[in-house]
């Protein structure tokens, strides 16, 4: 169960005086009040329109495909789309002139269009009802039918890759919409998983990207405003764990699937390892909802992730890397209690410096006493809390052997 601290309520407090005046963002639901109705009927949804790349926006977010056991060890996947409408956004300009003035962006200058770049997907429209044909993989060129879309403009469908059955670990495939122009957010790619081998489950946010800041503008600045900065030694951390270890990845955060192609070009771009980046979905009518987000229900939310992958490759060996800024160290200890066995290591990384953080909030956050209450009846062996990713170096080359 999450628990909550002092320092963690204090927080709060700061979060609600801030997100008092953030705009509203009603256009976000703009959409037919057929469209809105028929959402209600899910996948049996007769009245789903079907996407137009013209006027619509299409996401396919990258996955894994996994032996399904109850289909003889058939490859089967869930496809997940995020669909909008084109330049909907009739609060743009206000948003961005809100960050603008809050972080003293000067008018005109690249950083004002960076948050341009970057709110669009928070403030267009999203699409319920609606639906996509994809081809998946360049040689296979599996025809399906996603969606329909939900009331979030979100379809999620789980489907048995027929003809891949010469597909092993380790192997990737593409994903694209089968009419429309591709733009690199739409380019799916899904990572094949064997039952058995190692998995990391790692963290982004202060584990692998660095944020160090717990305050509403700041968390403004460093999402519609700073280039991302790499956590120093983790991509080393990373490609030591993939030479010696050959697992696959997932990419767990709390942020809103709205920062997908954000987050998605960072671990791209580090370079990491690549595989799927798994965010919340969102379904708040302003900037202040963004922001609660971010910071509220991280703990179940991680959880709830965690037991789909669970689901997904119960016999696979985990490994959790997170770090001490949220909840970390209890949603993997309470993955570890969940599943005995299935976590072999949980590393988190301590961090500080963060800013607007006092001296007893940040003991708070990385004292003993919060970790061995975090991971009570959890061995020894299995948790490490780290500063430099080098000191992790020896125990990733014991797991190897």
């Amino acid at each position: 169960m999450a628990a909550t601290r002092p320092g963690r309520d204090a927080r709060d407090q700061r979060f609600a005086e801030a997100e008092a005046d953030m705009p509203q963002l009603p256009s976000r639901f703009k959409t037919s009040l057929v469209d809105k109705v028929t959402s209600y009927l899910g996948h049996y949804n007769p009245f789903a329109k079907t996407y137009n790349p013209a006027t619509d926006a299409l996401w396919l977010l990258d996955n894994v495909a996994y032996r399904d056991p109850k289909d003889s060890g058939a490859w089967t996947a869930e496809f997940v789309a995020a669909y909008f409408l084109k330049d909907s956004g009739t609060e743009r300009g206000e948003v961005v002139a809100y960050i603008a003035e809050r972080l003293g962006v000067p008018d005109g200058s690249r950083a004002e269009e960076t948050v341009r770049e970057r709110v669009k997907p928070f403030v267009d429209s999203i699409l319920p009802a609606r639906t996509v044909e994809v081809l998946v993989g360049k040689e296979e060129k599996l025809k399906l039918k996603l969606g329909p879309s939900g009331r979030n403009g979100i379809s999620a469908d789980q489907e048995t890759l027929r003809g891949f059955e010469q597909r092993r670990d380790g192997d990737v495939v593409k994903t694209v919409a089968a009419v429309g122009e591709q733009s690199a957010e739409m380019g799916m790619i899904t990572h094949f998983v064997e039952p058995e081998g190692w998995t990391v489950i790692s963290d982004v946010d202060d584990t692998i990207k660095i944020t160090l800041t717990p305050s509403p503008l700041g968390i403004l600045k460093s999402t519609f405003v700073d280039e991302p900065t790499v956590a120093a030694g983790m991509p080393e951390l990373y490609e030591h764990l993939k030479t010696k270890l050959s697992p696959n990845f997932f990419y767990l955060s709390a942020s809103p699937y709205n920062l997908y192609p954000f987050l998605r070009a960072f671990l791209h771009s580090a370079p990491y390892p690549s595989g799927p980046l798994i965010l919340r979905d969102a379904s708040w009518m302003n900037l202040a909802g963004f922001l609660a987000s971010l910071t509220q229900g991280t703990q179940s939310y991680k959880v709830s992730r965690m037991r789909k992958i669970h689901a997904w490759l119960p016999r696979r060996k985990i490994i959790c890397i997170g770090d001490s800024t949220q909840s970390d160290p209890e949603a993997y200890a309470e993955l570890y209690r969940a599943y005995p066995g299935w976590v072999k290591r949980i590393w988190i990384r301590k961090v500080s410096g963060v800013a607007d953080l006092d001296l007893q909030e940040e003991e708070e956050e990385n004292g003993d006493a919060r970790f061995e209450k975090a991971f009570a009846g959890v061995p020894a062996d299995v948790w490490k809390v780290f500063v430099e990713p080098g000191e992790l170096q020896q125990a990733v080359e014991e797991l190897g052997k």
